[in-house]
């Protein structure tokens, strides 16, 4: 796929270049990002160069990631990475993509990813097809639940085993997001379960909205 950029009130998201190198490498050496992500650790300026000279032009390429750099409209500083990721269903019957993301730490808690994330949504949703996107992350990353929660994400339960992380297994929190969510209209018709109709009625745990879910986004990091 041509990349694409896209903007907000605040931010351009736009692909990552090489003059971002230098912005990624420092990002990177944060150890929540390190801890909570797929980046490698430790972290090196060389990982930062692949990946914004070769990894990132490949995925949007060969449509394996589509990376944005999030950058501020004012002085383009680097506030973190926004993506679909596992888009080997997206242009199948199934339209399924993931969604990733990491914020640097000194730009967290200002709602810099939220606006971020529900431009990448809006996009997925309207622009590309997609039908059902998923969230995922390590169980224990409550930053990271936290945006998705307030970008409407429905939890849907605790996956066993299914990230490999530092050499070991570990459990993965999964939510959910469809255009129904955000009130636009999907190609392929939806048949819901009356059982999860029940579960993600207003109200329900997990549904947005409900007693105990986080009223306000953090910016901490997910997997990209």
């Amino acid at each position: 796929m041509e990349p694409v950029t896209l903007t907000t009130e605040r931010l351009v998201l736009r692909p990552f270049r090489p003059s971002d190198t230098d912005a990624v490498f420092a990002a990177c050496q944060d150890p929540d990002i390190q801890r909570w992500t797929s980046v490698p650790s430790p972290y090196e300026r060389a990982h930062a160069e692949d990946f914004t000279r070769r990894i990132c032009p490949e995925n949007w390429r060969d449509d394996l990631t589509y990376d944005f750099a999030a950058v501020t409209k004012g002085d383009g500083a680097l506030i973190g990475a926004m993506g679909l990721v596992r888009l080997a269903h997206l242009r199948t019957p199934e339209h399924q993509a993931e969604l990733g993301y990491w914020t640097v730490r000194e730009h967290r808690r200002r709602g810099y990813t939220d606006e971020a994330a529900r431009a990448v949504i809006k996009w997925a949703f309207t622009r590309l097809g997609v039908e059902r996107l998923e969230w995922c992350s390590e169980a224990g990353n409550e930053g990271s639940r936290a945006v998705a929660l307030g970008v409407g994400f429905r939890m849907e339960g605790t996956d066993r085993a299914r990230i490999v992380h530092q050499g070991t297994r570990r459990d993965a929190w999964r939510g959910a997001l469809l255009p129904s969510d955000w009130g636009l209209p999907s190609t392929t018709p939806y048949l819901p379960a009356k059982a999860s109709e029940a579960a993600n009625a207003p109200g329900a745990p997990g549904a947005p909205g409900a007693p105990g879910a986080p009223g306000r986004p953090s910016a901490a990091p997910s997997a990209v």
